[in-house]
Formats: structure tokens, C-alpha cells, sequence
């Protein structure tokens, strides 16, 4: 038995990088996966095919994680599809980067909205749910920067940090309910975001990485999955890092 088998996990922005890698390693542990991104396009239509050919139930939605309204329609729509939301995962995500003298508020409150509160939104949304059910795991991606902090990035990594106080007081608010809630905290991972950095700041980076690599996408996805599985049922209110250890 695979060990996701039976279990519905919720993705949002998982067109590409780590999300998609995300949904594709739970569809092969045995998960029926729904996912969200901004816009159904020709890769969420892709992956909702590969995902479908697993053997699992795989299906992909348009849908604005910062939006609340949005959101709880998102999930009511899943869970009339699928029948239940046993795993969520808050990774939508995107970077505004620039030094805080040109950083415009526009910027700062967009980072907010996407990349933390969306995981307010989505976390209201199914926590209904998985109150009734007694169970669930939620995972929200956050990243070595909201520990460490990185010039240029205060608004990315405020809004990460957030996370981080999010997923600890969630862990608290809903753990008698035996419902779990983790971060994980990426480090230098290598999508087509990092891809398009010059090589002289892609080695910058790596050189500081202990295991002298940068992390792939799958790398944070079976650290998902141990989340997302009964493997970590003891395990809630924790922030894993997934940085080869360059947050040592």
C-alpha cells in the first residue's frame, strides 16, 4: 500500500517548480491530488493528465489563493469533486525582490497577499472540513529566508517569517482536533525561477550550501509527503528546512 493511498491533498500553485513536483510525487504515493494555480493553462491541463494517469484522481482549478471568497469556493468545489481535504499545501508563492529605498508599497503589499495570506485564506477554508473529519496535515512553504532574512528580499522574507508564526499557532489552535500544521523552509532550489540567475549567483549561492549543491523540486516533495503521511503523526508546529544545510 503506498502511503498516501486514499488521502486527498490540496496544492495551490502547483503548475510548476516545486508545486507541480509536489503533485506528482503525491499522485505516485497513492494521493487523489486537486491543485490551483492563478490561470488553468496548457501546464495545468498537462499535469492534471499525468496526475490522472497514476491511477489517482487529478484535477486542476483557476482559482486566486489571496482572494478569501475565491478560496472557500476552491474548496467547496473540491471537496464536492472528491469527498474530502485530507492534506493541504500552501505553496503559492511569487518574489518582488529590490532593496527597501526602492521598494514600492505595491510591491510589499502584493508579496502579503500572495504569499501569506493565501495560506490564511485557504487553511479558514478547509479547516471546516478536516475539523469534522478529525484529521488532516497542513503544510505551508515557507523558506530559509524567513529564518535568516536576506537583503534584498524584506518583503519575500517577512512574509515567510509570517508563515512561520502562522504554522506554529495553527499547530496549536487545531492540534486536539489531531490536525497537523509544518513548514518547510526551501533553500536554494533549483526551478526555472533560479535558473534564469547568472552563473556567477547561482555559484555564489552554492558555495555557501554545506552539501555544495542546489536542492531540486522533488527534494522538498518527499519532505512533503513525510508531512503529509501518518510517518509524521507526532510531528506538528515544526519548521523543516530542505537547505543542504546552508541555514546551519
Amino acid at each position: 500500500m503506498k502511503i498516501l493511498e486514499g488521502k486527498t491533498a490540496v496544492i495551490t500553485g502547483a503548475s510548476r517548480g516545486i508545486g507541480r513536483a509536489i503533485a506528482l510525487k503525491f499522485a505516485s504515493e497513492g494521493a487523489n491530488v486537486a491543485f490551483s494555480d492563478l490561470r488553468y493553462d496548457e501546464l495545468a491541463e498537462s499535469l492534471e493528465k499525468e496526475i490522472s494517469g497514476m491511477g489517482v484522481k487529478g484535477k486542476g482549478y483557476a482559482s486566486d489563493a489571496s482572494s478569501l471568497q475565491a478560496s472557500e469556493e476552491f474548496v467547496k468545489e473540491v471537496v464536492n469533486e472528491f469527498g474530502s481535504v485530507d492534506i493541504l499545501v500552501n505553496n503559492a508563492g511569487i518574489t518582488r525582490d529590490n532593496l527597501l529605498m526602492r521598494m514600492s508599497e505595491d510591491d510589499w503589499d502584493l508579496i502579503m497577499k500572495v504569499n501569506l495570506k493565501s495560506a490564511f485564506n485557504l487553511t479558514k477554508a478547509v479547516q471546516s472540513f478536516m475539523l469534522k473529519q478529525r484529521s488532516g496535515s497542513i503544510i505551508n512553504m515557507s523558506s530559509v529566508v524567513g529564518v535568516s532574512g536576506n537583503a534584498g528580499q524584506s518583503n519575500y522574507s517577512a512574509s515567510k517569517a509570517g508563515l512561520i508564526g502562522f504554522t506554529k499557532s495553527i499547530a496549536q489552535e487545531l492540534g486536539s482536533r489531531s490536525i497537523r500544521c509544518n513548514a518547510i523552509a526551501p533553500g536554494f532550489i533549483i526551478t526555472e525561477m533560479t535558473e534564469k540567475l547568472s552563473e556567477e549567483v547561482r555559484k555564489g549561492w552554492t558555495d555557501k550550501i554545506p552539501l555544495k549543491r542546489g536542492g531540486t523540486p522533488e527534494d522538498v516533495a518527499n519532505v512533503c509527503v513525510f508531512l503529509g503521511s501518518e510517518l509524521s503523526s507526532y510531528v506538528t508546529g515544526q519548521v523543516i528546512s530542505v537547505c543542504g544545510g546552508m541555514n546551519t
